[in-house]
């Protein structure tokens, strides 16, 4: 079980080791601090001289975030561009330390956070393979046995073997989804993969996230494609600026975003906003 508290002290609290939870997020804030140029007027840029003219803005991304995914859950988060998402899944993934507050998560995580990150476009597709299987934790040894695999998954055949700037972006999608779909998660994190690629990829993706569905701990999934979210989920979160509005079955929390949004439920709206 891996913790990730805004406190130094990370010490396994007594009761934490249980078999029911694989995500507990307890009461979670995290504030980003960004630095800005103020356009200034004569009067400020006077007053500044020699001063510099940048300002410092905090953006509370998430604040005081709680709730427990159960183990077998696939767990979907929605919201508007700019909710809270991808801070909370990066928060999850132990990327992001909270502002206050504490994330608890029980098994070794694999994240599809960005289609890959950390991938070296000088080396083969290959070689990114095993690099991001000893990235995700797992040995070489357990890496070597799997990347014949996670190579015959992708269908590029001899171009798993070429430097990956030679590929075309869905190219790159098959080889970064596959890396992390093969390491065999207890829970698995997905924010925007699935809309990666052509619809081949794309149903074979799906078609791989169901599967994993029924072997690991917990699945999350972050999309604008609601429809995918009511499909594939069995519980999803509603959040708008930071804030969690609301957590449930996947149609409730879908219907009650989309009347909070405005937005008449079509096919198109249901897979992309």
């Amino acid at each position: 079980m891996s913790s990730l508290s805004a406190s130094t002290d990370r010490r396994p609290a007594e009761g934490r080791d249980r078999n029911d939870l694989a995500v507990k997020v307890d009461d979670l804030s995290i504030t980003y601090r960004t630095t800005f140029e103020k356009k200034p007027t004569l009067k400020t840029a006077l007053l500044q001289f020699g001063r510099g003219g940048r300002r410092v803005k905090e953006v509370e991304a998430l604040k005081n975030v709680s709730f427990e995914v159960p183990v077998g859950t696939t767990l979907g988060i929605i919201g508007s561009n700019g909710a809270g998402k991808s801070t909370l899944m990066r928060a999850m993934a132990g990327i992001l330390p909270p502002t206050s507050g504490e994330v608890q998560v029980w098994g070794r995580a694999s994240t599809l956070l960005a289609l890959g990150v950390g991938f070296n476009n000088a080396l083969s597709g290959r070689e990114n393979v095993i690099l991001g299987g000893l990235a995700s934790g797992l040995s070489r040894k357990e890496v070597l046995e799997r990347a014949d695999e996670v190579a015959e998954w992708t269908e590029l055949g001899d171009f798993m073997d070429l430097p990956m700037r030679t590929y075309s972006s869905g190219m790159f999608s098959r080889v970064a989804f596959s890396v992390a779909v093969h390491m065999k998660p207890d829970i698995l994190m997905v924010d925007e993969a699935l809309s990666a690629g052509d619809a081949q990829f794309r149903d074979k993706a799906n078609a791989k996230m169901q599967e994993l569905r029924g072997q690991s701990r917990a699945m999350f999934l972050v999309s604008h494609g609601l429809g995918s979210i009511k499909e594939m989920c069995t519980e999803a979160i509603w959040l708008d600026h930071g804030t969690l509005m609301m957590q449930g079955k996947p149609a409730e929390v879908v219907d009650a975003y989309m009347a909070h949004s405005n937005v008449e439920q079509t096919a198109t709206t249901t897979e992309d906003i």
